[in-house]
């Protein structure tokens, strides 16, 4: 076990060092040498993990996702705890697709480099899809749930209600990456107001 841990944790440095050089400037500047110095570590040890970039941006995008599940689920577990409605908690899930901090930027960056590169490689196009549909399944769950609790009408358009929210989750998420102001709330919750119009029956039982 012992061992499995260590090369987790390698790899992990490796990505986290790779997505704060793509971050701060570009893929295209970014190569072994750097990253192993920007990780305190040898090329060789990285090459023996990874094949090439592409493995690495591979790697450390799926290495963002999972950072960003473990903080969505958190946010799910803190809301249901709390008896919260679900677009609110649906509304803290969305904060961690904007790059509103530097942790969550760094994301951002990673995950557009990526959909740029997906355009010419067939790879990391599936997991671009992958990804966008998996995002797209957990808004539309919760808009499933909001019917089957009240807050959500049941004639409601579930695809497209969940394709309305993240498009403008995703467009907020581009102006905020180019440093417009803009404040998320204020643009998020009219958004879900428009489908989360009920209350949840469980408030008033």
């Amino acid at each position: 076990m012992p061992r499995t841990a260590d090369h987790d944790q390698r790899r992990e440095l490796m990505a986290q060092a790779f997505q704060r050089l793509l971050a701060a400037e570009g893929l295209a500047q970014v190569t072994f040498a750097r990253v192993a110095a920007e990780a305190g570590i040898s090329v060789g040890l990285i090459q023996h993990y990874f094949a090439n970039k592409a493995a690495l941006l591979r790697f450390s995008y799926e290495h963002c996702l999972r950072r960003i599940d473990a903080r969505i689920a958190a946010h799910v577990d803190a809301g249901e705890a709390a008896h919260a409605p679900i677009s609110t908690m649906l509304l803290s899930c969305l904060h961690e697709l904007l790059p509103v901090d530097a942790e969550r930027t760094v994301e951002f960056r990673v995950e557009r480099s990526l959909w740029t590169s997906a355009c010419h490689d067939p790879a990391l196009a599936q997991i671009a899809r992958h990804a966008s549909l998996d995002t797209h399944r957990r808004v539309a769950r919760a808009i499933d749930n909001g019917k089957r609790c009240g807050e959500v009408e049941s004639g409601i358009d579930t695809d497209a209600a969940a394709a309305l929210i993240l498009a403008t989750t995703r467009g907020l998420a581009d102006t905020l990456a180019l440093g417009i102001a803009a404040k998320p709330d204020d643009l998020l919750r009219p958004v879900l107001a428009t489908v989360f119009t009920g209350r949840c029956r469980h408030h008033d039982a």
